[in-house]
């Protein structure tokens, strides 16, 4: 009866996490709000089916190892260093500062201080998961406020386990408390002396013996075992389960497996990351919550408007952007999976009041609902802060180019040097002149080490348009991946140089059509782009001559919709029916043909094209060799179409796909 139950219990939790999640999903939440949620339904605080939460709270245990086993195979201390002061030490303050305003709160409502200490802890706490996934729907992960956001939430998490230590140690209540907390750290030092060798020497070694049996399951089992066994193992050395799971997720990510490690456990972690929040959820008592909206109402405004503004100011004061730092403090401004696991261990350790735990909850689920409308409402505050005050666009000092003053004309200007804009500012240094506008510091000094003239700030503020000499640029590039300073900085260029050619990447056909409205003579649509080239591929991969598949790609570059596709390839497939049976069949068995002997001294070209019909490389003339000498990082050369006496309707549309294609006029086609 007893396993029955079990299962019972089992598939309660899971059906109603399931459904939970959909929900979540639907409503564009995040799953760990449906996970609550649900837990909530069948807790022992609402009527209906109710779930045993002893049950499973004891499989819950297994989701939160597995969760910080993963987080610990992701962390990676190399990338945290390289985020640099602003990460490492404005998250460091911002956890202090708003762990001692939560402690401050709760001393002032009459709670115990340990209780205090832990409301702190919880408040100080940000999901990565969360502000993941606003931004990652927002196209915004590489942005410089996402970065930094990720990298500021990696340093909380990081707090979080020191805190659960500090935290569990003063809750014994001892009369040797200072004494308890360094047995404490010594066990946990002696814990790392003992597992480090084993992560870097054994595990690697066991990892690669059972990689190499190739299969999957005994490896999934290995990294099951690895993970549950050497968290079992910490608590022999008085440490939590959770840390002894961090710590071992840490040492495994050295290993060369540790991505496929991390991919085979994320599903396990999944599953049983569910049960545990939905056991979270149980705990919560929604009437509480309910009756004591005031004090609910003054957690969020803790969690979302406090502690955002402590992040931006703190990371503003430290040097960064302005509109980076808003945009930052304001992704941050939520709780989530971390801060629910400091208040299972402040309610396990008995320290933390049920009423506590529901409040704690039902503020950090509520900050998760609203962070989307948050941040979608501080993205003007931060635009305006940034462009139109002159006390926060302290960005805007560093405005010499390169320390020359110099005067330009018909130069180009390239906004943000990330994989971009690195690969156009390589494209025009050899032959054209060019600046680049960029906010990260770092890029600045290795661009300044290049001796490419840069300019550190935000395109968005007019006076660093004007140093840039935007007036009288040529071109202007805009590599930025945050939608809203792109639009500010085209509004802005546009003023200043009405005859400006603009060219702007994007990754939303929305915006597109905006840009394309404001002016904007060239959109680049990032997706659209990659598609054409991979659909490129595609069809030479199915034998279609390359002049054909570029016709349709070029086609579907002309007009970038869906609707076109049927177009093109209804346009090519006609052609095709119209080139006879014989011609067909020899066009897709015969190998791509490439005449041997140079026409005009030209480098023949290796297209499928049919018989008689071929396209040269012509050397280039006097003029062109005067104009462009060699060495320049563009060759010019013509491409033209010869059509030696054969004029079948296949030939004539192939000839004529030629030029369109390669962009040259019929006069240029020889025959």
């Amino acid at each position: 009866m007893g396993e029955s139950m079990l299962l019972v219990n089992l598939v309660i939790a899971l059906l109603a996490g399931l459904v939970g999640a959909i929900i979540a999903v639907r409503l564009g939440q995040s799953i760990i709000l449906g996970y609550i949620v649900a837990g909530i339904v069948i807790g022992p605080f609402t009527p209906g089916v109710e779930g045993d939460l002893a049950t499973v709270g004891a499989l819950a245990e297994i989701g939160i190892i597995l969760l910080l086993f993963a987080i610990g195979v992701q962390f990676s201390l190399s990338d945290l260093l390289r985020s640099g002061k602003v990460a490492v030490l404005g998250s460091t303050v911002q956890v202090l500062l708003t762990l001692g305003l939560g402690y401050g709160i709760g001393i002032l409502l009459g709670w115990d201080s340990l209780e205090a200490l832990f409301f702190g802890a919880v408040l100080s706490n940000s999901s990565s998961t969360v502000l993941s996934k606003v931004l990652g729907e927002r196209g915004e992960m590489d942005s410089p406020h996402g970065k930094l956001a990720l990298a500021w939430s990696t340093v909380q998490d990081l707090g979080t386990i020191i805190l659960i230590v500090v935290l569990s140690a003063l809750a014994t209540e001892s009369d040797t408390l200072l004494l308890d907390l360094a047995i404490e750290v010594g066990l946990a030092a002696l814990f790392l002396l003992l597992l480090v060798p084993i992560g870097l020497k054994v595990l690697p070694w066991l990892f690669e013996r059972v990689e190499g049996l190739r299969n999957r399951e005994v490896f999934v089992l290995m990294v099951a075992v690895v993970a549950l066994g050497l968290a079992y193992s910490a608590s022999f050395f008085g440490l939590s389960l959770a840390l002894g799971a961090f710590v071992v997720g840490v040492v495994v990510s050295e290993s060369d497996l540790s991505h496929q490690i991390l991919a085979d456990v994320l599903p396990l972690r999944d599953i049983f990351a569910g049960l545990f929040f939905v056991s979270v959820g149980m705990l919560v008592d929604p009437i509480f919550v309910v009756r004591n909206w005031p004090l609910l109402l003054l957690t969020i405004v803790v969690i979302m408007l406090v502690k955002g503004s402590v992040s931006a100011l703190i990371a503003w004061l430290l040097g960064t952007p302005t509109r980076t730092a808003v945009l930052t403090g304001v992704i941050v401004a939520q709780c989530a999976e971390f801060s629910f696991l400091l208040a299972q261990v402040g309610s396990d350790l008995g320290v933390v009041s049920p009423s506590v735990f529901s409040l704690m909850l039902g503020a950090s689920a509520a900050s998760i609902v609203l962070l989307p409308a948050f941040y979608q409402g501080a993205l003007p505050v931060a635009g305006f802060l940034h462009a139109r005050r002159p006390a926060f666009a302290r960005d805007a000092a560093d405005l010499d180019p390169a320390g020359d003053g110099a005067s330009r004309r018909n130069h180009a200007v390239v906004c943000g040097y990330g994989r971009v804009g690195a690969v156009i500012g390589t494209v025009l240094r050899h032959r054209f002149a060019f600046l680049v506008i960029e906010e990260d510091v770092r890029v600045v000094t290795q661009l300044r080490e290049q001796d490419i003239p840069v300019i550190r700030g935000s395109a968005a503020i007019p006076a660093v348009l004007e140093r840039a000499q935007i007036d009288r640029a040529r071109v202007l590039v805009v590599a930025l991946p945050d939608p809203v300073v792109t639009r500010q900085v085209v509004d802005g260029a546009r003023r200043m140089n009405p005859r400006l050619r603009i060219i702007v990447r994007t990754h939303s056909d929305t915006e597109r059509q905006w840009l394309l409205r404001r002016g904007v003579d060239t959109v680049v649509l990032g997706e659209w782009e990659l598609a054409l080239e991979m659909g490129l591929h595609a069809l030479r991969g199915f034998g279609v001559s390359t002049l054909e598949a570029e016709t349709i790609v070029q086609r579907l570059r002309a007009r970038p919709d869906l609707e076109s596709i049927d177009d093109s390839v209804t346009t090519s497939t006609r052609s095709a029916r119209a080139t006879p049976p014989e011609e067909a069949a020899a066009s897709r068995h015969q190998a791509p043909a490439t005449d041997a002997s140079p026409v005009d001294d030209g480098e023949p070209v290796n297209r499928r094209l049919p018989d008689g019909v071929r396209i040269v490389r012509k050397p280039r003339s006097a003029n062109d060799r005067r104009d462009h000498p060699e060495g320049s990082a563009t060759q010019f050369s013509r491409l033209e179409a010869a059509d030696e006496g054969v004029s079948t309707p296949a030939q004539s549309r192939h000839i004529d796909a030629a030029i369109e294609a390669e962009d040259v006029s019929k006069s240029e086609v020889t025959s």
